[in-house]
């Protein structure tokens, strides 16, 4: 019986995972070697897709603290409640701060990180 299995030709075994890691390692010598050619319009693309989306939340943050802000005026001014002119107060102030903050976030990307533009301080 054990001299019949010694006849019979084992099949050829693939190891899979260095067939994996051969497919990974060739993909990756691949791109590493494609990279530089795209380095630079993929980051270009990457930041006008990003201050496209800066813009259109500040768009979206502009007209929710506008409305926002008109709805605790108008219970502000409106409001017999002490409470509920303390409150409106309190919400006012909350939307200008984050309004502000938002707003001021542009201000940095715009005019401050070209100081810091490759690393370095180029003012």
């Amino acid at each position: 019986m054990n001299q019949q299995k010694d006849l019979i030709p084992k099949k050829l075994r693939i190891n899979r995972g260095r067939l994996l890691y051969a497919a990974f390692l060739l993909s990756t010598m691949l791109l590493g070697t494609v990279q530089p050619v795209f380095a630079a319009t993929m980051w270009d693309k990457a930041q006008e897709i990003m201050k496209d989306v800066y813009a259109q939340i500040v768009l979206i943050s502009t007209i929710a603290a506008v409305v926002t802000a008109s709805v605790a005026l108008l219970l502000m001014n409106f409001s017999k409640s002490g409470k509920t002119v303390d409150e409106s107060r309190a919400w006012l102030k909350r939307i200008i701060i984050t309004w502000a903050i938002l707003n001021g976030l542009g201000f940095i990307m715009a005019y401050i990180t070209p100081f810091f533009a490759g690393g370095q301080w180029n003012g």
